[in-house]
């Protein structure tokens, strides 16, 4: 029984502190993650990051978990793009980090090919991310809201333990 106590007191500890079961809600982030998505979130990462003073905790590629700048009850999963003291441009879906085209080999040749928005400019602030979601043409991202406060992003995604859209390829990382 002291055995079962503990194991369940560590699980708790790891769900609550540690790492989060969250379920994707939309398309935003397809094709990498799809609407109804199981994934893990570490919650703890930025903040053990930062508390042992890596200067730059969050990375361009991530996929983060944040509160939504204009309604911090809701939280939206993006993909950071841009990183405090860059330039952001987007011309016809062609991605520029202070004037240099960036590679995204996370993007399918469609989100770039079929990009209708038109053109995007953003200096990102310091404690600021320029984040979008990877279905470019149907997320609600940094384009439409702006940037993102650095302490509204609470997490990274980390690993997909289930997806109803393809469960024999549910299980995997999201590196």
């Amino acid at each position: 029984m002291r055995d079962v106590f503990i194991a369940i007191l560590i699980a708790t500890f790891i769900v609550f502190f540690l790492v989060r079961p969250v379920r994707v809600e939309g398309e935003s982030m397809k094709p990498k993650l799809q609407d109804r998505d199981r994934i893990f979130v570490n919650q703890i990462i930025y903040p053990l990051r930062e508390w042992i003073g890596d200067k730059q905790p969050i990375k361009r590629g991530d996929i983060v978990v944040l509160y939504y700048p204009r309604d911090p009850s809701k939280s939206y999963i993006k993909r950071v793009i841009g990183l405090p003291g860059e330039d952001v441009n987007i011309e016809g879906g062609k991605l520029y980090i202070n004037g240099v085209l960036q590679s995204e080999p996370y993007l399918p040749p469609e989100a770039i090919n079929e990009y209708h928005r038109p053109p995007t400019s953003e200096h990102v602030d310091e404690h600021h991310y320029f984040v979008m979601g990877d279905n470019r043409n149907y997320s609600s991202d940094s384009r439409d809201w702006k940037l993102v406060p650095e302490k509204y992003i609470y997490g990274k995604a980390m690993f997909r333990y289930y997806s109803p859209a393809n469960w024999m390829a549910s299980i995997g990382g999201l590196e």
